[in-house]
């Protein structure tokens, strides 16, 4: 029987003939029964209860790539903590050392890319050179077993890349979440011209693929859109997210640890975030709803397609899990915007910084 996308949720026809764009894709090898009414095949099944139950979501992203040999270079230097880490590669080694990344670098023959000589943009202007090699990043939430994220990285890794274009890996544990750095080239080895583009269907197949392979694994993983799991906050960028990360860890050292150590530079990005917040606060000029409305009715249109998919459960006898479907998205957290919830985080740091200044007792007032 042919493999066939069901997507939830309404559209103008009904909630049942499946048509949205925000929807919760199911692969489906089933069709629908009498009465054109959406019947769930097994695989769907469990995909619904795999997110009502909040299986550990894997992330798949791309964290950039370098345009130049030298770009390419410091990445797989970084990535290999400067030789301290060892670096596998497609065809089967284990590097490690600090001459590691110059040896990948040399074996792929990045100096033969056309577009690495073309000229550097001034400063201020967008760079539109061609990557030479692509930085994905294939992760687990905390408590995932290391060496089980690398096993799938591997086969990954081989499935999509293994023959056509070079790749090279490397595991870190040096976080809560342990991840797999994956380095692949651009230009396909045997076929000149044809180049690896990431497309957002790509990354979303790709999941979809480290998340079988997790579960391969016997490690429970899921992959399903941000939105369909009420999430609305998007992952900030991993400059932003690390120097959110040191401050965090650096904030909650006590204050002897802290004199010890150079305290880490302030998001210049938030920074800027939170002063133009202030701003609209200060002069009541301005929105903090800004793109509120459509996260709103991004959310109505989740919900409806969660509200879709309970009644169909509910047809097929599947009343527990409809009830877990229910009170999913009862539990979605509220539609807020950034500005929104820097605002509130400010007045609450700022109600704490009032509890805790000392009291000023008036003069000739006694202690009692």
């Amino acid at each position: 029987m042919p493999k066939q996308t069901v997507r939830l949720g309404r559209s103008s026809r009904g909630p049942t003939d499946g048509a949205r764009d925000m929807a919760l894709d199911i692969v489906s090898y089933g069709r629908r029964g009498p009465g054109g009414k959406l019947r769930f095949g097994a695989d769907q099944i469990a995909q619904i209860q795999r997110t009502v139950g909040r299986t550990p979501e894997v992330m798949v992203k791309v964290s950039g790539g370098g345009r130049d040999a030298g770009g390419v270079d410091a990445h797989l230097r970084y990535i290999g903590r400067h030789g301290k880490l060892p670096m596998e590669t497609d065809e089967g080694l284990t590097l490690q050392g600090r001459g590691a990344a110059k040896e990948i670098v040399t074996d792929w023959q990045l100096d033969l890319c056309r577009s690495q000589y073309k000229p550097k943009p001034v400063e201020g202007q967008k760079d539109m050179r061609a990557k030479l090699a692509h930085n994905i990043v294939l992760s687990m939430p905390a408590g995932t077993p290391a060496e089980k994220v690398l096993t799938a990285a591997r086969v990954f890794a081989r499935e999509n890349f293994a023959l056509q274009y070079r790749y090279a890996m490397v595991l870190h544990i040096d976080q809560p979440h342990p991840h797999v750095h994956l380095v692949v080239k651009c230009e396909h080895e045997f076929e000149p011209g044809k180049r690896l583009y990431i497309r957002k269907d790509t990354l979303r197949q790709w999941r979809e693929q480290f998340t079988a392979l997790m579960r391969e694994q016997g490690v429970a993983a899921n992959a399903t859109p941000r939105q369909v799991r009420g999430q609305i906050r998007r992952p900030h960028r991993d400059a932003i997210h690390h120097r959110l990360r040191a401050l965090r860890v650096f904030g909650q050292l006590t204050s002897s640890e802290q004199a010890k150590r150079r305290p880490p530079k302030t998001s210049t990005f938030m920074r800027a975030k939170l002063d133009s917040v202030l701003q609209v606060l200060r002069s009541g000029r301005g929105a903090l709803d800004a793109g509120g409305a459509a996260m709103q009715c991004t959310r109505q249109e989740v919900a409806a397609d969660w509200r879709a998919t309970a009644d169909a459960l509910r047809r097929q006898g599947e009343g527990d899990l409809a009830a877990r479907v229910d009170r999913f998205v009862a539990r979605m957290p509220v539609v807020q915007t950034d500005a929104q919830r820097m605002v509130e985080r400010w007045k609450e740091q700022a109600r704490i910084r009032v509890l805790e200044r000392p009291k000023i007792r008036p003069p000739g007032q006694q202690v009692r």
